[in-house]
């Protein structure tokens, strides 16, 4: 069966199919009726498609039915005995279940740089020594910009391998200042700021608060970079952060993102007064992430979470510099921090 094909009829969101609409699907693939009679007449004889009875046949030939009924379970039947042929012949460090949740022409994708990765395991058993991402990456596949531009890293962790091999990535360092009166502490709070503007107006200050360090985000660049934290700042103790960005779609994407790879509270008390300001209007063309939004307004009071969505909703939004530099160091240094993860 043509690929191509195959991979728009599993994605085809209806059960039936009508001829000329199969006719656009295979478009100019097959040059000629008669060709692309034989590929229809193929996938009948073969069980994936079925002729819809009520709607006849047409009168040319060979002759094809007007209807089709798609029979997406032998596709993904098709798909399923290769997976389990491949866990067969894959190294058993080489974890196949992820491919079954997701369409073939991703398992299609993946499947030659997974075939080199069996070969380097085979050869070599899993590393003992960590290793850069480059380094790695140019080991298994001979790409040294596969694991860190080319979705790699999202390969192996569909195969539950990328803690096994030892990577450590290479993304830029963590931006931070150090208060000298925390670092010993058992308990350390920690801010992060998407924004340099806000960064450097609460440096000032740092020593007053009860935070051991005030971390410069730098927009989208944290979600990466915080991987960085426990290497920079080596000191055994319950780490606790909190977050203020922008509340607009892209802060909020950049917060979930950054929560997802290291928890981060919302800091309430800087959100808070931002939304008690007059909100700015001009971000329109920010893609809306609905589920980092339910996430994140979930900190917040019913009364706060429908200003938030209707803020957005209407295209307006706070950027952190509606707070001005004595306001955001009264808030830091004001705000009972501890109270927001429940301790006194």
């Amino acid at each position: 069966m043509d690929k191509l094909l195959h991979e728009k009829l599993v994605k085809y969101r209806k059960q039936k199919i009508s001829i000329s609409d199969l006719e656009r699907m295979v478009g100019r693939s097959a040059s000629t009726y008669t060709k692309f009679a034989e590929q229809i007449l193929k996938l009948e004889e073969t069980g994936y498609l079925s002729m819809v009875k009520s709607t006849g046949r047409n009168q040319r030939t060979p002759s094809l039915a007007n209807q089709y009924r798609i029979h997406k379970n032998l596709f993904n039947q098709e798909y399923h005995r290769e997976l389990q042929r491949y866990r067969l012949t894959f190294n058993d460090a080489i974890n196949l279940d992820g491919y079954f949740n997701v369409d073939r022409s991703t398992w299609e994708k993946d499947l030659p740089y997974l075939e080199k990765i069996h070969t380097y395991i085979e050869a070599n058993g899993l590393p003992k020594d960590e290793a850069a991402a480059p380094e790695r990456s140019f080991e298994l596949v001979g790409d040294e910009k596969w694991i860190s531009e080319q979705q790699g890293e999202e390969v192996l962790h569909r195969v539950q391998l990328w803690d096994r091999l030892r990577i450590f990535p290479v993304s830029d360092p963590l931006m931070f200042a150090i208060n000298p009166n925390q670092v010993d502490k058992d308990k350390q709070l920690h801010l992060i700021v998407e924004n340099k503007t806000t960064y450097q107006a609460l440096l000032p200050i740092i020593t007053q608060t009860n935070f051991s360090t005030l971390i410069y985000g730098s927009g989208n660049k944290i979600p990466k970079s915080i991987e960085n934290f426990p290497n920079q700042f080596p000191v055994v103790a319950k780490h606790i952060f909190f977050y203020f960005g922008d509340i607009d779609h892209s802060g909020i994407t950049i917060w979930h993102s950054l929560n997802n790879r290291e928890p981060a509270i919302p800091a309430l008390p800087f959100y808070q007064a931002a939304l008690r300001k007059e909100k700015v209007h001009g971000k329109t063309n920010q893609r809306p992430n609905e589920q980092a939004l339910i996430s994140f307004v979930a900190y917040f009071a019913k009364k706060q979470q429908k200003q938030i969505r209707a803020l957005l909703a209407e295209g307006a939004y706070y950027p952190q510099e509606v707070l001005k530099t004595k306001e955001l160091q009264k808030i830091w240094e004001g705000s009972s921090w501890n109270q927001l993860i429940g301790e006194n």
